[in-house]
């Protein structure tokens, strides 16, 4: 006698599971598509002082972009900052998400609340926190001037590294978070199967942990590279007016110089420039651990 389940029952448990996700499909798609679609709109209309914009379908916005410099230069600057970054979460957060999946101490709790404490703090407030560190009077160089290790003070903020310190500190617990989950659901057998087969520790992370691990890390990668590519308090309060990145850009461009067409414009190139590269990265690194 057949024990299986009739397919009815396993047709509807899908209709209504996908019925489920309805709500939320409908929510994110008005809510991010129509605000980009307005923008879009915006980015093809005409700027003239005094007239906040006139309505027209022109690609000046676009045109006056790629063909400054300037504006190319922050572009380039933000998509370096963020890979940076996104390496440098990678590398620091897979140890310490190693560490929290695998141990088995009773304050394994308290290790993960210390690492999601930091995202209570805002991102202006933990700024502002580095801001005291890297300052010229600030702890840091008053430490080495006190040891002796310098005879003046380091010039550390408005900095493109303070930027990067401060947007890797924001960062971080996402990359640690999200690899954590994954390599909880990785099997400690395998690894075990690994030594016994001869493999080191190298060679069974390359060859076992990585591959199996590859959800997590682009999981963590476009998270963290997409908060890193739209950074806005740090590499302000951090980077200084002379720093520019695409985020405070966007903000100026709306909040100062009222130019909502180019603003709109600028902020359709950093959603595009975004998209294209995860999606890039992703199959690259997809093509290659096939």
């Amino acid at each position: 006698m057949s024990t299986t389940a009739p397919e009815p029952v396993a047709g509807a448990r899908t209709g209504l599971a996908g019925l489920l996700v309805v709500p939320a499909t409908l929510f994110v798609a008005i809510g991010l598509l129509g605000p980009i679609a307005i923008l879009f709109r915006y980015s093809l209309n005409q700027f003239i002082p005094g007239q906040f914009m006139v309505d027209g379908l022109t690609i000046e916005n676009y045109v006056k972009f790629f063909t400054d410099s300037y504006y190319l230069t922050v572009l380039a600057r933000t998509v370096r900052v963020a890979v940076v970054c996104t390496v440098a979460c990678l590398v620091m957060g897979f140890p310490l998400a190693y560490v929290l999946a695998r141990t088995q101490s009773r304050f394994k709790n308290l290790l993960i609340i210390a690492v999601v404490l930091p995202l209570f703090v805002g991102n202006a407030v933990r700024a502002a926190g580095w801001m005291t560190a890297f300052g010229s009077k600030g702890a840091l160089n008053a430490s080495l001037m006190g040891l002796g290790l310098i005879d003046q003070p380091l010039e550390i903020m408005f900095t493109e590294n303070a930027v990067l310190i401060g947007i890797v500190a924001v960062n971080l617990p996402f990359m640690v978070l999200t690899l954590q989950s994954v390599i909880e659901g990785i099997p400690r057998n395998v690894e075990e199967a690994a030594f016994s087969l001869g493999a080191g520790p190298a060679a069974m992370f390359r060859r076992v942990l990585w591959p199996l691990a590859l959800p997590g890390i682009l999981a963590g990668t476009i998270l963290t590279f997409i908060l890193a590519m739209n950074a806005y308090a740090t590499p302000v309060l951090l980077g200084g007016p002379k720093f520019q990145m695409m985020g405070p850009l966007v903000y100026g461009q709306f909040a100062q110089q009222n130019n909502w067409p180019f603003g709109g414009a600028i902020s359709f190139i950093l959603m595009t420039a975004t998209i294209l590269l995860t999606v890039a990265a992703n199959l690259i690194v997809q093509r290659r651990y096939r």
